[in-house]
């Protein structure tokens, strides 16, 4: 048999909020192809995952044309170098004006120096430079105001206009050209060149590939775009569509108007944003506007679910007296404000998205479906299979079906007393309006029909076409974002009791999980308490490590209701005690995205909160910079040093107004927050055990782990490393990126641990090596661990001393392992749990 046909479904998003590609993905699948789904988002570098049966790409993207783009297109010489802006040019002059008038005035008035025969004429010469320079200055701002001027205007070439579409094909076309598809299926107008430009080069390598352009606006309708974008998208779509060798369009007004624009051969075929009608009623627990928004059943509820345009929607409401807007939206800041200066905020409830395949459900529980902007022209069908009739604005495509098929009412543009009107009547109407929804109507307007023609579609245009379809693959699966893999995450050791409802305290523990320190928590709490079970929770995104836990939980599905109503069921009613670490909201983001706006509801739910802080999410930049030389707060990425104190400056303000009890995991943060308690960081102290012997080899094995440089000071220690490996003095184990099994037998096998110089306390790693009976060096605060009863055999050292540090070591084997074996009764008696356990003792008796 040979192997099935490569479909390639690329887009320029992260994929994850795009339904449509991913339905489009799945129903390839279904159909038989071998589908790889290629987005944007890669976090810095390319992730790979897996949903269901589709492999999923998200590459990091880069401006570096867009940058070079920016640059002068004139007068190079008068701005110099696209890197200077206006103010920092104008400062640079000034500060240069400055100094040569002080100077032309020293020469005039006298002071030291030659004599006043010499000095005048340095003086006209210098007063001749300073006018000169004056001049091109002003030439210069003159020529960064006209630069400015042209920026926004359209230049007629689509890479200047919209660089950014380079960067997109200079980083998906390479990608896409290794993946050697059959057929690539384009969406959007963003990816309209690359999906031609890459099959015109693979066409001339003499491969067989096939692409269809998937139209989901009309370019020239859409006004929100800058001009020059908007000339941009123009020109790309008229210089490509005409290439593709099929055209795809979410509406039947788009079709006609492509099909007008750009005489092409044949008219686009409409495949309309649907739901999966297989999948309706399948959402466990099913998730309600109306509940979400704490409605009774007799309260007239409307719901738009799409957070655009709704002016006339909100403004209608003065004219519906007891009628409820539900605004499905991200961000209702708009929506709010205004309802706010009509006075009837108390009726607009700004509600969070819902899983697609569970949509439908979601809306059934309103009343009447609003589409009020162009954009909202997918929801039509959402509607339908929530069986709500539907009260349509100036929206021409799903107004037309409305009058034609008699499913709701349509209203005269920008008016709101017509809107209300037409809501009056849907709500006298609707059970005969609800009845009009047939089930051949949602038969023709579910995502199985429009797929159906789509994947026909493919078969006809590629060069290959599948064998057979494969019926047997869900419609709806989640993504496997987890690094070890489904089959890896099964073999992580739980060793704590599993939660029981019999059991005094069931405690809850998440949602950060960071190096496993919750699930070690877990662990040593249910072995030293005998009455506590646990369930542990641990956020993941595509690329992080996985630790043990019972639940994971996808950071980009937080905002979701459906990941949001699950929470609230697994906590709420089950745990009695919690710890929450890392000041994270364990109600995904429906309460904002801090523990903060849980904490009401786990209080009237009588749940014991206790709040754990690990490192950053409380460590002061400024406090930090100020007590230690080499903080890591030097290095910080640029852009973040803002965000870490404000970070800081709110978590200790919660955690001071809270009243809850505080803990910590290394001594250092008892500067930032004095009233916290420590819980030593836990490790299994029997499995990092090792038998390697220490100091045994020639050339002693040294091992820096860094999970960020930036926070080790990675960076400083480097040049003393490298120097000692370049002279045969150590043999250098840099290990970055690497599973946790692996850094476990790493260290196990090595003979020094080089570990912190930015922190000024020990983390996790350490604690291992020691645990390894690993000699670790590193820089210590001795002042705050002192404070905190306990002297850990760690050789302190700071980036400028590391190099005598090691050298020592080398020069005194037996010290050294000695130093070891010290290490390793360090971690089990400070690290094995029990100090832990007692330090929450008092918590888990409240």
């Amino acid at each position: 048999m040979t192997s099935a046909p490569r479909l390639l479904v690329i887009v320029a998003n992260g994929i994850t909020g795009d339904s449509r590609v991913q339905r489009t993905a799945i129903a390839a699948a279904r159909a038989g192809w071998d589908v790889t789904l290629l987005g944007a988002g890669g976090r810095g570098r390319r992730v790979e995952s897996m949903m269901g049966a589709v492999r999923m790409i998200r590459l990091p993207m880069t401006t570096t044309y867009a940058a070079h783009s920016r640059g002068p297109r004139v007068l190079p010489l008068l701005l110099q170098s696209h890197r200077h802006t206006r103010e920092s040019v104008r400062a640079a002059h000034q500060a240069w004006l400055r100094q040569a008038t002080a100077r032309i005035g020293t020469l005039r008035t006298g002071g030291r120096g030659p004599s006043v025969a010499v000095r005048l004429p340095l003086s006209k010469a210098l007063g001749a430079v300073v006018r000169s320079r004056r001049v091109m200055h002003r030439m210069r701002m003159k020529a960064f105001r006209w630069q400015e001027r042209q920026a926004g205007k359209p230049t007629g070439d689509w890479r200047r206009d919209c660089p950014s579409l380079v960067d997109l094909d200079l980083v998906f076309g390479p990608v896409i050209e290794e993946l050697k598809p059959d057929l690539i299926h384009a969406n959007d107008i963003t990816m309209i060149h690359t999906a031609a430009l890459s099959a015109a080069r693979m066409r001339g390598r003499g491969e067989k590939v096939a692409w269809l352009y998937d139209a989901h606006e009309y370019v020239p309708g859409v006004e929100s775009w800058q001009p020059a974008a908007r000339r941009a998208y123009r020109e790309i779509e008229r210089r490509f569509i005409r290439h593709a060798d099929a055209v795809v369009a979410v509406s039947p007004e788009i079709a006609g108007l492509l099909s007008r624009d750009y005489h092409l051969r044949e008219t686009p075929l409409v495949v309309r944003d649907a739901p999966i009608r297989d999948t309706i009623g399948a959402a466990d627990p099913s998730p309600s506007v109306r509940a979400t928004c704490d409605l009774p059943d007799d309260v007239p509820l409307l719901v738009c679910a799409h957070g655009h345009d709704l002016g006339v929607a909100v403004a209608a409401l003065t004219e519906l007296t007891g009628v409820h807007l539900a605004v499905i939206a991200g961000d209702g800041t708009a929506v709010l404000a205004q309802a706010g200066q009509l006075e009837v905020a108390d009726r607009v409830h700004v509600i969070p998205y819902a899983p697609q395949q569970a949509v439908p459900d979601y809306l059934s529980t309103a009343d009447l479906g609003l589409i009020c902007s162009r954009r909202s022209e997918a929801e039509l069908a959402d509607y339908l299979h929530a069986r709500l009739p539907v009260v349509v604005g100036d929206v021409p495509t799903p107004a037309e079906f409305v009058r034609t098929h008699d499913v709701g009412e349509v209203s005269a543009a920008n008016d709101p007393a017509a809107f209300a009107a037409a809501v009056r009547s849907a709500l006298a109407r609707r059970a005969e309006l609800a009845a009009h929804i047939t089930e051949p109507l949602l038969a023709e307007m579910s995502w199985e029909h429009q797929a159906a023609g789509l994947t026909e579609l493919y078969r006809r245009i590629a060069p290959r076409a599948p064998e057979a379809p494969r019926p047997d693959l869900p419609w709806t699966a989640g993504e496997d974002t987890r690094r070890a893999g489904a089959a890896q995450v099964a073999k992580l050791p739980r060793r704590w009791r599993p939660l029981d409802a019999a059991s005094r305290v069931r405690l809850g523990l998440g949602v950060a999980n960071y190096a496993g320190q919750l699930a070690a928590f877990a662990q040593a709490i249910c072995r030293d308490h005998a009455d506590v079970t646990a369930e542990v929770s641990m956020r993941q995104h595509s690329g992080s490590f996985t630790f043990p836990a019972d639940v994971y939980l996808d950071v980009d599905q937080q905002g979701e209701l459906t990941t949001q109503v699950a929470q609230m069921q697994r906590i709420l009613g089950r745990y009695t005690h919690l710890i929450a670490d890392a000041f994270l909201p364990v109600f995904g983001l429906l309460n904002g995205n801090t523990i903060e706006g849980d904490l009401p509801a786990l209080r009237r739910a009588g749940i014991r909160v206790a709040l754990l802080a690990h490192g950053s999410e409380l460590r002061h930049p400024a406090r930090h910079l100020r007590i230690h030389k080499f903080s890591l707060f030097h290095d910080v990425p640029e852009g973040r040093m803002r965000q870490f104190t404000a970070n800081a400056d709110r978590n200790k303000r919660i955690a001071e107004s809270s009243g809850l009890p505080l803990f910590v995991t290394t001594p250092d943060l008892l500067d930032d927050l004095p009233t916290a308690t420590w819980a030593p960081l836990v490790v299994d102290v029997d499995a990092w055990a090792s038998d390697v012997p220490v100091m045994e080899r020639p050339r002693p094995k040294v091992l820096h782990g860094p999970s960020q440089r930036w926070t080790k000071g990675t960076d400083r220690i480097l040049p003393t490393l490298n120097r000692l490996h370049d002279k045969g003095a150590i043999e250098l184990v840099l290990a970055e990126r690497v599973s946790w099994d692996e850094i476990r037998e790493m260290v196990k096998s090595c003979d020094i641990v080089v570990d912190q110089f930015a922190v000024g306390s020990y983390g996790t790693l350490a604690v291992e090596a020691m645990a390894a009976g690993r000699p670790v060096v590193g820089y210590l605060d001795e002042r705050v661990h002192a404070a905190a009863g306990v002297q850990p055999p760690i050789v302190n050292a700071t980036p400028d001393t590391l190099g005598a540090a090691l050298e020592s070591l080398l020069d005194d084997p037996s010290r050294t392992a000695k130093i070891g074996f010290e290490s390793a009764a360090y971690a089990r008696d400070t690290h094995d749990g029990r100090r832990t356990a007692q330090a929450f003792a008092g918590f888990l008796e409240s």
